[in-house]
């Protein structure tokens, strides 16, 4: 099926050359079937990118999706166009009284902040709150992991002595778990951060099901509310360039990185990434859709609490 998206969002032209399946919302709104609604707040400075890797990944699904975009009002974003955020985003405040079957809540380069130190925090833990009376499942990734975990159940973060920044092998604790039907023994999932959650952290909160972890990368997914919330460190969605382009940024800043690891073919920036993480993340994302929103979620959208 394909994933109906706001007419003229740049991400359509980009996905149609990759033969991947999506309409806008002129045709979509000639079918007569109830798609589920998913809903993205976008905290990441390059959002037509992260627009882009996101809907990439959504659109493989089965089932039809509508996707909209969320943005905090206490936050302006540099890096993207104002017409573009006009164009596509509403303000939390727009859709307080909206509900969605599915919401997707993505990064941020804050890591080096407390957390009660981010500008926009406050309305963002409001709109953590909210997602728990207005959305079916809630998918926290990589800042906003740690942040969810850190404001719904007390986990702190901790910085590393340098950047978790690579693909690295993940180990599923509870292989039966729907959100992991169809994986191997292990899968591969995509790291960029400087900051970490620790596993005795999640262990001693009975509220938390620690699902994934690597012995390199450390915490990988984490499980609330019986899958109404996934907390995931990692970057299943990037796009195979995505840690090149970040690798490239900062040597050309000067700036002390090391080359992402289990990453390049060979080790050699100049032979191109070998992709090894793609067919588990669109699972994940799959499953998630599957098992913990369109199986769960009520056909009255508004049934939702």
């Amino acid at each position: 099926m394909p994933l109906a998206l706001p007419d003229k969002l740049p991400a359509i032209d980009l996905l149609k050359k990759e033969n991947i399946f999506v309409m806008d919302e002129s045709r979509a709104s000639g079918q007569d079937i109830r798609p589920l609604r998913i809903v993205i707040l976008n905290l990441m400075p390059l959002k037509i990118v992260t627009e882009t890797d996101l809907v990439r990944i959504l659109a493989n699904s089965p089932l039809q999706l509508t996707v909209e975009f969320m943005k905090v009002k206490a936050h302006t974003s540099k890096n993207t166009p104002v017409e573009h955020m006009r164009q596509f985003y509403r303000d939390f405040e727009l859709m307080r009284d909206e509900k969605f079957d599915g919401m997707i809540i993505t990064g941020a380069p804050v890591e080096h902040l407390p957390f009660e130190d981010v500008n926009y925090w406050e309305e963002i833990t409001g709109i953590f709150d909210w997602s728990r009376t207005h959305v079916t499942s809630t998918m926290y990734i990589c800042w906003a992991a740690q942040a969810g975990l850190y404001h719904h159940y007390g986990v702190p973060k901790y910085p590393l002595d340098s950047k978790m920044f690579g693909i690295f092998e993940q180990l599923p604790l509870l292989p039966t778990e729907p959100i992991f039907r169809g994986l191997d023994t292990t899968f591969r999932q995509p790291h960029s951060r400087h900051t970490e959650v620790r596993r005795e952290d999640i262990l001693c909160r009975p509220a938390l099901t620690l699902l994934a972890e690597s012995r390199e990368s450390g915490v990988s997914m984490v499980m609330a509310r019986e899958g109404r919330e996934f907390y995931i460190t990692g970057h299943s969605e990037y796009d195979p360039f995505t840690l090149d382009t970040e690798y490239r940024r900062d040597l050309a800043k000067g700036l002390s990185i090391e080359m992402p690891k289990n990453y390049y073919q060979g080790d050699d920036p100049e032979r191109g990434p070998k992709v090894t993480w793609r067919a588990d993340g669109n699972m994940l994302f799959h499953n998630w859709l599957n098992y913990y929103v369109y199986q769960v979620t009520p056909y009255n959208i508004n049934d939702i609490h």
